[in-house]
C-alpha cells in the first residue's frame, strides 16, 4: 500500500478545524485534524505532499521523524509545521487502524481505560456579568459534567461590558489592578458554590499575568481547592513557573502552547507545574503525545490535554489518554457550537460527560462533509 495523495479542508469552530485526508492505492483513506494552524499549515501541508506519495502509509513515525527533521530550519521544533505534521500524523493512525481492522488504542499497545472523562469548558464572554456568567455554569452542570473550566482573565483586552464601563485594562500591562483581582477571586467562589461539591472547577489565565500577580492570586484561591490553574504566566520562562508553583498549593498546569516532547522537557524535569496538558491535535500528534505522557509518568505528574478540536480530534486524543497509566481529564471547548453531533455519522459521543472509547478500526469516526463543509472556512478549499 502507497499513499497517493494528501488533501486538506477547513472549517470553522473554536478556531479553524484544518482536516487532512490521506489517499493511497488501496483505496483506503484516512481522515485527520489539527487546530491553530491556519492558512500557514494549508500550504504547508500541500508543499509536503510530494515526499508523501509513494510512501508507506504504515510508517508513522519515520514519516513525521524525517519530514520534521528535514524541515529543521523552516521551524521543526515549533509552530505551524507541527501542526501541519499532526495533521497527517493523524490521518494516518485511521488509515492504519482502518487497514488492519483495529482502533487506534489497540495498535498503541491496549488501553487502560474504557472511557474518558471530560471537562466542559464554560466560554464565559468578555463583558458577562455575574448572573449571565452563573447561567453559562449552570447549563453546563446540568449537562451532567464532573468537571468545568472558567476563564478569569475576561477582561485582559479591555473589553466593557454591564459592569465594567468605568474600568478598561491595559491590554499590555501584566498586572491586574485591586478591582479586577478582587473580582476574579469572586467569580471562581461563585462557580465553585453553583458547580457543589460533586464538580470540580478549574480556572484559566492564558498566560497573562507576571509572576507576583500570579502568586497573589493563587493564594487566595487555596481555598476553592481548583483542580487546577491554568497558565498563569507566558510559557518561555519555565523557572518562573516554578517559583510559581513552589508558592501555592493551587496546582498550577500549563503545556498547550508547547510543541513535541523537546518543548515539555524541561518544564517537566523541573517540576515546573502539576499537570501538564498538551493539545494533541496541534504538537506532535498520538505517538508524540504519548511520549510527552510517558515522560511526565516518569516525575509523577498528570496528564490533561488541552482540546479545543471537533469530535475528531478529540476522538484522536481520547485514543492517547485511553493508553497512559496518567491520564487525568480531557478538554471540551464546543458548549456553543449545535453542530458538535452532527459533523461526524456517529452522532454525538460524549454521555454525562464521558467519552467511550469505540472499537471500530481506525479513529472509529467519520467526517460528514456535507456538515462540515456548511462551515467552510472562508478562504480555503475543501479537499482539493
Amino acid at each position: 500500500m502507497k499513499i497517493t495523495r494528501v488533501r486538506t479542508a477547513a472549517s470553522r469552530g473554536h478556531c479553524m478545524q484544518l482536516w487532512v485526508k490521506v489517499e493511497t492505492d488501496a483505496g483506503i483513506t484516512g481522515i485527520g485534524e489539527c487546530v491553530h494552524g491556519e492558512h500557514e499549515a494549508i500550504a504547508l501541508i500541500k508543499a509536503l505532499e510530494p515526499r508523501l506519495i509513494g510512501r508507506d502509509p504504515f510508517a508513522i513515525d519515520a514519516i513525521f521523524e524525517e519530514l520534521r527533521r528535514g524541515h529543521v530550519f523552516q521551524g521543526g521544533f515549533a509552530g505551524a509545521l507541527i501542526t501541519a505534521l499532526t495533521g497527517i500524523e493523524i490521518a494516518l493512525w485511521d488509515l492504519k487502524g482502518k487497514a488492519l481492522n483495529a482502533p487506534v488504542y489497540e495498535l498503541m499497545g491496549g488501553k487502560f481505560r474504557d472511557r474518558i472523562r471530560l471537562y466542559a469548558d464554560c466560554e464565559i464572554e468578555p463583558g458577562m456579568n455575574m448572573d449571565e456568567a452563573r447561567r453559562v455554569v449552570g447549563d453546563v452542570v446540568e449537562r451532567g459534567f464532573t468537571a468545568l473550566k472558567i476563564d478569569l482573565d475576561i477582561f485582559a483586552y479591555g473589553h466593557t461590558g454591564s459592569e465594567t464601563e468605568h474600568y478598561i485594562k491595559d491590554p499590555f500591562n501584566m498586572t491586574p489592578n485591586r478591582w479586577e483581582h478582587d473580582r476574579m477571586v469572586r467569580l471562581a467562589e461563585m462557580v465553585v458554590e453553583l458547580a457543589g461539591p460533586e464538580v470540580e472547577v478549574a480556572c484559566d489565565l492564558h498566560t497573562r499575568f507576571d509572576k507576583h500577580s500570579a502568586i497573589r492570586l493563587a493564594r487566595d484561591l487555596e481555598h476553592l481547592n481548583l483542580m487546577w490553574l491554568e497558565e498563569p504566566v507566558p510559557p518561555e520562562n519555565v523557572d518562573t513557573m516554578r517559583e510559581i508553583t513552589a508558592a501555592t498549593s493551587t496546582p498550577i498546569c500549563a503545556g498547550e502552547n508547547l510543541y513535541l516532547r523537546h518543548g515539555f522537557r524541561d518544564l517537566i524535569q523541573k517540576h515546573a507545574v502539576d499537570i501538564i496538558m498538551p493539545d494533541i491535535p496541534k504538537c506532535g500528534g498520538l505517538s508524540e503525545c504519548r511520549k510527552i505522557a510517558n515522560m511526565a509518568e516518569i516525575y509523577s505528574m498528570p496528564f490533561a490535554p488541552h482540546n479545543v478540536s471537533s469530535p475528531i480530534g478529540t476522538m484522536a486524543s481520547a485514543h492517547v489518554c485511553a493508553t497512559v497509566p496518567n491520564f487525568l481529564i480531557l478538554e471540551w471547548h464546543w458548549t456553543t457550537r449545535d453542530w458538535w453531533s452532527t459533523v461526524v455519522d456517529e452522532g454525538e459521543i460524549i454521555k454525562d460527560g464521558y467519552i467511550e472509547i469505540p472499537d471500530t478500526p481506525g479513529i472509529g469516526l467519520t467526517l460528514n462533509e456535507e456538515v462540515a463543509r456548511q462551515h467552510q472556512f472562508p478562504g480555503t478549499t475543501w479537499f482539493e
